[in-house]
């Protein structure tokens, strides 16, 4: 294996690293948050710092790599991807740690457990992570052929948000001694939307790397950062 392949092996096995915490830290939002666990989010919370820490390096990682080697083609499309994909990732822990605050200032223990079904924030968790889990299978084994099934995801995500304004606009003013708790709620759901998009832009970023395609801004899809 010649040096510079295995420098971007070492490049890519970081970015999965940091993958994988990122995963780890989203999957205990959602306990964190189901089970108002305030010792979890307080892990998430310290977590962050590590999150912090791997996109500094591998973005200082990828630079070097680019002054180097002078990469072009496919080697250069992957390099601009991890680090694309690196700054997405760290956004990402900013949103789950964004869940744990939630947790951790939550004065909102007495919401109905019905509102919190009907709102589908649980579904909205195992979406946002069956998305970044899809992705990262995506850009392990190269196979775009997912991409399509994670901005489908992503819509879904989406309609989970615009419904949720609906259902709380109609809460209440029916319910007022909840309405710090609800915009509280509103909150937290836009940050989890939010997620969904970040999700997709990196399988866009994949796709670039792989197909040399560009989706940005591209047909009815458009990308959110």
């Amino acid at each position: 294996m010649k040096h510079t392949q295995r420098e971007m092996e070492s490049l890519k096995e970081e970015v999965k690293q940091m993958w994988r915490l990122v995963i780890s830290q989203l999957e205990k939002a959602k306990q964190s948050f189901i089970n108002n666990d305030i010792e979890l989010a307080l892990e998430i919370m310290s977590r962050e710092r590590r999150v912090d820490a791997f996109e500094l390096k591998i973005d200082s990682d990828c630079e070097n790599y680019i002054a180097l080697y002078s990469p072009v083609a496919i080697d250069l499309r992957l390099t601009l991807s991890l680090m694309k994909i690196n700054s997405t990732l760290e956004r990402i822990g900013d949103f789950a740690a964004g869940v744990a605050r939630h947790v951790i200032d939550d004065d909102c223990k007495k919401v109905e457990a019905k509102l919190i079904e009907e709102l589908q924030i649980e579904r909205m968790f195992d979406m946002l992570m069956g998305m970044l889990s899809d992705g990262f299978v995506a850009l392990e084994s190269e196979n775009t052929r997912i991409s399509g099934k994670i901005l489908a995801k992503d819509d879904e995500v989406d309609k989970i948000y615009h419904n949720a304004i609906d259902i709380l606009s109609d809460y209440l003013p029916k319910n007022p001694s909840y309405t710090r708790c609800g915009l509280k709620l509103l909150l937290l759901i836009r940050k989890l939307e939010r997620i969904g998009d970040h999700c997709s832009n990196i399988v866009e970023e994949i796709v670039f790397y792989v197909d040399a395609k560009v989706l940005k801004h591209s047909g009815d899809k458009i990308s959110k950062t």
